[in-house]
């Protein structure tokens, strides 16, 4: 390294200048991997080449291919660019010095077919200055483009299926070989990530690959579940080739990327048909035998990712974010199907029951909220942490339940709405969508992140603006709530975990 006065840092690649802006210097748009273009489409990603001379690192580099929608478009902070050329990483940090500071490295969510490290609700400058820590985020590929198995047509493309998880194993290869050039810690590094992201950490731990890569693991909203099989995988690209009438692999890698993203919708109902999953997605991790050799809570519960200790949590109300696209509203019926889908037709009257213990006052729509917010979120995250515990590892769990006024309450403590408390950026416009108009609650999102940074720099997420956080067990199960009010809770919804236990 060398001039860091004036943001100037020395990679292996090649020395990159930066901004400083209140005393926090921001690397954008670093480039941590070849552009996955022309013939590296679906192909695993390699080291960037380098450059000559200093590179700017000044402003975010494109987001990965996807489709959005106007309220994603918002959240984005308006139009942004797009490119297969995607693969970069964005640093903040309080010194370029030799301080060792703690390394925080955000997996972003999106279904894996949305999403960026760039979102301005992910401003790592907030954790870099308020925790004397290093955070970077990054872009991997999505959807097809990531998540495609083309093992079965051609062998030449095997581990197709997981290049997005190979994506993310070489950005922290790049943050071990390059982060204490920023003042990081390349030995102290947590992964923390929401949603697909989570479930992407998740797969990464049970993963010899990715083993050493990191020490802790922040998990938000997704666990260890969300795999395909490749039966599956090779069902929702042989949809995806039929539909676009293409017959080799050849033709995928110079098929147009917008016929590509339009047969999404296809592979959407095809991975559904296929597992049965409420809420499957069909762009996901494979147990391909290649990159993924095995289930990652498979992996876990056999004792994979040793010595890491775990942060996992889930929001109230998950599903409240996906009712709201809903085609049809919620009735007896639909709910009872739902169940009969989920548990069993032979099962749906204890599980109503079951429901309404935990809800008494919950209508249709809140039933089947309630419902798929512990099949899709919930009870992913207890499989996780007992499977943790299991094997003698550290598990602290919390439960976010802070209720969104915005859309007249419809939300309340949905599926994201963590997001922003993490980041301690609820007031930028783009979070005040989910917060609605009033008054920022600053103080619960202060001790969020505190709660975060002790994590990333202990491993226990105490400290003294919360009250005692115990570690996880399967007796009491405590878990921090973290809402309107703040403290430990016993098993919670314990009717609804052991009915689906049962």
């Amino acid at each position: 390294m060398s001039g860091n006065h004036a943001g100037i840092v020395r990679t292996r690649a090649g020395e990159l200048c930066g901004t400083r802006q209140n005393q926090v210097w921001r690397f954008a748009g670093v480039p941590y991997a070849a552009p996955p273009v022309g013939p590296r489409r679906f192909r695993p990603p390699e080291p960037h080449p380098g450059w000559d001379g200093v590179r700017p690192a000044l402003d975010f580099g494109p987001i990965a291919p996807q489709t959005t929608n106007p309220l994603e478009t918002m959240l984005m902070g308006g139009e942004v660019p797009q490119s297969e050329d995607c693969l970069t990483l964005n640093v903040w940090t309080p010194g370029l010095d030799d301080a060792e500071r703690p390394v925080m490295v955000w997996v972003h969510g999106g279904g894996n077919v949305m999403g960026s490290g760039r979102f301005p609700v992910y401003d790592g400058a907030t954790f870099a200055a308020r925790g004397d820590v290093v955070c970077v985020t990054f872009n991997y590929r999505l959807g097809e483009l990531g998540y495609l198995h083309l093992d079965h047509l051609d062998d030449r493309f095997a581990g197709s299926a997981n290049h997005a998880v190979l994506d993310q194993v070489l950005a922290l290869e790049w943050v071990r070989d390059e982060i204490a050039a920023f003042g990081g810690d390349p030995d102290n590094v947590t992964v923390f990530g929401e949603s697909a992201g989570a479930m992407s950490i998740g797969v990464l731990a049970g993963m010899d690959r990715a083993d050493g890569l990191f020490r802790r693991a922040i998990l938000q909203s997704g666990a260890a579940a969300n795999v395909h099989e490749r039966d599956v995988a090779i069902a929702v690209a042989d949809r995806v080739l039929d539909d676009l009438a293409l017959s080799s692999v050849d033709d995928v890698v110079e098929a147009d990327l917008a016929d590509l993203m339009r047969a999404r919708t296809k592979a959407v109902d095809e991975a559904r048909k296929l597992t049965g999953v409420l809420g499957a997605l069909p762009f996901q991790p494979v147990v391909d035998g290649v990159v993924v050799d095995r289930h990652p809570l498979e992996a876990l519960r056999a004792g994979a990712a040793a010595g890491l200790p775990m942060l996992v949590g889930t929001n109230a109300d998950e599903w409240k974010m996906f009712d709201l696209s809903s085609p049809t509203p919620a009735s007896e019926e639909s709910v009872r199907a739902d169940l009969a889908r989920a548990l069993g037709a032979d099962r749906v009257d204890e599980a109503l029951a079951a429901y309404r213990e935990v809800h008494p006052d919950a209508d249709h729509a809140g039933l089947r909220s309630a419902m798929m917010t512990d099949a899709v979120f919930r009870m992913p995250a207890v499989d996780l942490a007992e499977a943790r515990i299991g094997t003698g590892e550290d598990v602290w769990s919390y439960l976010f339940t802070w209720q969104s006024p915005a859309m007249g309450g419809m939300l309340g403590s949905c599926h994201a709405l963590e997001l922003p408390f993490v980041f301690r950026t609820i007031g930028l416009p783009a979070a005040s969508l989910l917060l609605g108009g009033e008054e920022p609650p600053w103080a619960l999102s202060e001790a969020i992140q505190d709660a975060w940074i002790a994590f990333a720099r202990t491993g226990d997420p105490s400290h003294p603006n919360l009250p005692a956080w115990p570690r996880h067990d399967l007796d009491e199960r405590p878990t921090m709530e973290l809402g309107s009010t703040c403290g430990v809770i016993s098993d919670h919804a314990a009717a609804t975990r052991r009915l689906w236990r049962s």
